[in-house]
């Protein structure tokens, strides 16, 4: 993502999530809600995106209310609607019907001026996933340790 200004990163979804698909989504925002982003005072740690209508929305997200407004100031957690193609909401309805598929916000971020969030289309990993995750890190680690030992003999 080049140019792009990132305000929060899901971190542990990588680790707790196979990331199956990403999708790029615009946010429908509030003006309290875009002041606030732009101050970097938002968390996506426990959001999850869901499809009501026919629509993808995003749950969770949590954006701070802003400290300069004298009067209507935002909900931290309401429901904000995800802008996407049709064709992508179909194949986002059909993915998530099967059985253990979730979507889950990646990152937010502005691009182009506009707030956009990275959707990824996941299912959730076992406790024994994560353990050979972290065995196979361990290891590579450990190799380019090795590595770079070797070159500088």
């Amino acid at each position: 993502m080049h140019g792009a200004k990132i305000i929060c990163q899901n971190r542990k979804a990588r680790h707790d999530y196979f990331i199956l698909d990403e999708y790029e989504a615009g946010m429908v925002l509030l003006g309290t809600e875009v002041k606030s982003l732009r101050l970097g005072r938002a968390n996506i740690k426990d959001s999850y995106a869901g499809v009501k209508g026919g629509e993808v929305f995003l749950y969770n997200m949590h954006i701070s209310a802003y400290t300069f407004t004298a009067y209507g100031n935002h909900d931290p957690l309401r429901p904000r609607k995800l802008l996407l193609h049709k064709d992508e909401i179909k194949r986002i309805i059909g993915k998530v019907k099967e059985k253990g598929q979730t979507l889950i916000p990646l990152q937010v971020y502005f691009k182009g001026g506009k707030a956009k969030v990275t959707l990824a289309l996941a299912k959730g990993k076992r406790k024994y996933d994560k353990r050979e995750a972290i065995r196979k890190r361990e290891e590579k680690r450990e190799l380019d340790r090795v590595k770079r030992e070797r070159r500088k003999v």
